[in-house]
């Protein structure tokens, strides 16, 4: 069963800890134009570790660690003295406006291979396991956090949170993240055990749990902090999780009307109105992907030949059962379809095609299986801030 400890934390060195301008959004949502907006808010801001750039002939992860070294000798980060969990809750409004949150607990889980412990739901590409990787051996921190689901009922018991948050911050999106360091003993251990008593599903942060793997071979497993992963630990709840589509922008395979003739071997195409906000309530009642193109907007309903070959009840799998019949089309992953739009629109894809997100229960269903997603198919939102806390592996 899974092992989960308290760690001790390195946070920013902030008045109130208050950290609104330092804190960024994980590494594979950031756009470069966002990054230099991150940087301009402040010098300190988290992106430039978890995205760094070369510094003269430094390569961007020596730069990453010369400066984390250096804004720990300035105490700009700041080491906590005793190992701690941390309760980290993250409030929002849903795309209906309604107000929600998020909580879950922040650890050092102990790495295992997959499998009746800890069980991923989605697979990998190799491009972002190697970037991460070289970060990782450079810096020796876990800088942010995977995202898992526990299966232990009662966990939610223990999110209380004691009084005024340590670490607190708004992000550009409206959504307000708080965190809580629990050292109280008896909490502490009743969080270890009830982590523990049942198996986690890896939400988010695939990369980075087999970056970790990796490591950990590297450096010989049973000898340090490199032996566990920075992790988010989250009842496996619908009201506490949400999850959104990954779409697809399509481009260089072929033209659009290729595209759509091939598309048609697997998808009976219907004509549909613009895209726009209730493109997604329209995809759920057609039971329909959705091929946007520059001047046209198209649902696709699965043929029964395509459901089975998909073997998962999964847009992203159906999908992947037609673009094999298109090797050369170049995939690209997107999240928001105002933003497939922009991108269709604008001439910088082809096409794009709406997926409809993956349920919790899918998601559990496939973990439990040992089963994987294609890539990229689940969102969670909100997005954890980097920032709010640093595991390092050098601090027990």
């Amino acid at each position: 069963m899974p092992r989960f400890e308290p760690f001790r934390g390195v946070v920013y060195n902030a008045e109130g800890g208050f950290v609104d301008d330092v804190i960024a959004p994980p590494y594979d949502v950031i756009s470069p134009d966002d990054r230099a907006a991150l940087v301009a808010r402040s010098d300190c801001n988290a992106v430039r570790l978890e995205l760094p750039t070369a510094d003269g002939a430094a390569s961007p992860y020596d730069a990453a660690a010369a400066l984390w070294q250096q804004w720990l000798d300035e105490r700009i980060l700041v080491p906590d003295d005793e190992p701690a969990f941390f309760i980290y809750r993250m409030g929002f409004r849903d795309e209906a406006g309604r107000p929600r949150q998020t909580t879950g607990i922040l650890g050092a889980l102990a790495l295992e291979p997959p499998g009746e412990g800890i069980m991923p739901h989605e697979r990998t590409t190799p491009k972002d396991k190697a970037d991460r990787l070289e970060l990782l051996r450079a810096t020796r921190c876990n800088l942010s956090p995977i995202w898992g689901l526990s299966t232990t009922a009662g966990l939610a018991d223990l999110l209380d949170t004691p009084g005024p948050p340590d670490v607190r911050a708004t992000d550009a999106d409206g959504v307000h993240h708080r965190m809580w360091r629990i050292t109280q003993p008896g909490v502490v251990a009743a969080i270890r055990e009830a982590v523990a008593a049942g198996s986690i599903v890896v939400a988010d942060g695939h990369h980075r749990y087999e970056v970790a793997l990796a490591y950990q071979a590297e450096a010989g497993a049973g000898t340090g902090g490199h032996d566990f992963i920075f992790a988010y630990v989250v009842p496996l709840a619908g009201d506490e999780v949400t999850v959104r589509p990954i779409h697809r922008l399509l481009s260089n395979g072929a033209d659009a009307s290729a595209l759509r003739a091939v598309l048609e071997r697997h998808f009976d195409l219907f004509e549909a109105e613009p895209v726009d906000a209730t493109i997604a309530a329209r995809m759920d009642d057609a039971g329909a992907l959705a091929l946007v193109l520059p001047e046209e907007c198209w649902f696709l309903r699965p043929k029964p030949e395509t459901v089975a070959a998909a073997g998962q009840d999964l847009d992203s799998s159906r999908l992947d059962v037609a673009l094999a019949d298109l090797p050369n089309v170049e995939v690209r992953f997107q999240h928001g379809w105002d933003l497939v739009e922009a991108a269709v629109k604008g001439g910088t894809a082809t096409a794009g095609v709406l997926l409809r997100p993956a349920t919790m229960d899918q998601i559990a269903a496939i973990g439990r299986g040992g089963e994987r997603m294609p890539p990229k198919t689940t969102f969670f939102y909100p997005k954890l801030r980097t920032g709010m806390v640093f595991r390092s592996l050098d601090l027990s």
